[in-house]
């Protein structure tokens, strides 16, 4: 697995608020780049399950650390698992000014940073517009993805919902505040985001949201970002999920209706909902829900059999591609079907094999899948 890296969020070491942070569990960032040319900027943190994080509104991989809106999950996230988050295109350290934006290109990307991780096999999680993203990516790669979480997603966006001409009226209002006021000093334009990302939200955490929103993005970025998010509809590709899918949605959130959350779940095979008791599209540390969330989550990986092997010492020295191809060997797969599922070749599944046998000193297939069964591994 990763080895744990040390990072001190931004400001630290300065007189500001910024010194008062709990630290965020460890990112190095890097960059790769797109087949159209456009460098995306990523960091990965933490130890534990490899997970990876689809962007949503809005992000940006430095300043998130030190934000009272995002570090404690990004804290909590870290603690047990291993998150590879990045920048969309357009957006916080990734290049800002691109070539094309679509949803495809969203695809694209996803594909891309995953690639430069190095990872085969992740839980794979999306809030909000992020929650399209990931559904997508699980269509089209089911050996990639052994679990999908969504939280405030939707399958359709207000162009593709049949909606109302008030709401279309609406979605057309909310571009054209983006395009006049996004980037003034004053603050009332974005705080319309604000109040419906976050009405629970304390004063310095509106005001942190806001002040995120601006540095994240431009005016013009932030105008064809919602302008392309209102046209997304992945309503055909959800019936093709197939991993354990949990849908999880606040009952008052007024950026996505609960409704659009419950048509999400509906929508995927086998998929769990759970209703959130909030108002908040994104949840806050001081909310009743917060915890329930997480509580949910665990529950839902423990239910699916998504122990980690860096969480068991008798495993702790397995790379996360090593781990994986463990856990198939347990559930009765052979070389040829781990290779299949896992979209690599069958030598590249041999060596794996020979190197899992050197570091659990086992002789042979079946002392690995003993072991592995032992600490969870293998379960369907």
């Amino acid at each position: 697995m990763p080895r744990r890296r040390h990072f001190a969020a931004p400001g630290m070491g300065h007189e500001s608020q910024a010194c008062r942070i709990p630290p965020v569990a460890s990112q190095h960032i890097r960059f790769c780049t797109t087949p159209d040319g456009v460098s995306l900027a990523y960091a990965m943190g933490g130890q534990g399950t490899p997970w990876v994080k689809t962007p949503n509104w809005l992000n940006h991989l430095e300043l998130d650390a030190a934000s009272p809106v995002w570090r404690s999950w990004l804290h909590r996230m870290t603690r047990h698992h291993t998150l590879l988050r990045y920048d969309a295109r357009g957006c916080g350290l990734s290049d800002r000014d691109v070539p094309s934006l679509s949803f495809e290109t969203y695809i694209v990307d996803l594909e891309t940073v995953v690639a430069a991780a190095g990872l085969d096999r992740f839980v794979l999680y999306g809030a909000s517009q992020g929650a399209a993203v990931a559904l997508e990516y699980a269509a089209r790669h089911p050996g990639r993805v052994s679990h999908l979480v969504l939280y405030g997603g939707y399958l359709r966006g207000v162009r593709r919902r049949n909606a109302s001409p008030a709401a279309l009226e609406e979605a057309d209002t909310m571009v054209k505040l983006v395009e006049l006021g996004w980037g003034r000093e004053n603050s009332a334009f974005r705080q319309v985001f604000a109040t419906q990302f976050i009405p629970d939200g304390t004063l310095e955490q509106m005001k942190a949201f806001d002040e995120l929103q601006r540095k994240t993005v431009s005016p013009g970025m932030a105008a064809a970002i919602l302008q392309t998010l209102h046209s997304v509809d992945v309503s055909a590709s959800a019936a093709r999920v197939q991993c354990p899918t949990l849908v999880l949605h606040s009952r008052g959130d007024a950026r996505v209706p609960f409704e659009e959350g419950r048509k999400l779940a509906g929508a995927i095979p086998g998929a769990e909902f759970v209703p959130l008791d909030s108002q908040n599209h994104i949840l806050l540390e001081h909310q009743s829900a917060w915890e329930h969330f997480f509580v949910e989550i665990e529950g839902f990986l423990a239910r699916h059999g998504a122990a980690s092997a860096a969480e068991s010492p008798a495993l702790a020295d397995l790379t996360p591609a090593e781990a994986r191809v463990l856990d198939l060997l347990a559930a009765g797969l052979t070389n040829e079907r781990i290779a299949q599922q896992l979209a690599i070749a069958p030598k590249t599944v041999r060596n794996h094999v020979n190197h899992i046998f050197q570091k659990l000193d086992v002789r042979d297939r079946g002392a690995a899948i003993v072991l592995a069964r032992e600490h969870g591994l293998g379960q369907r």
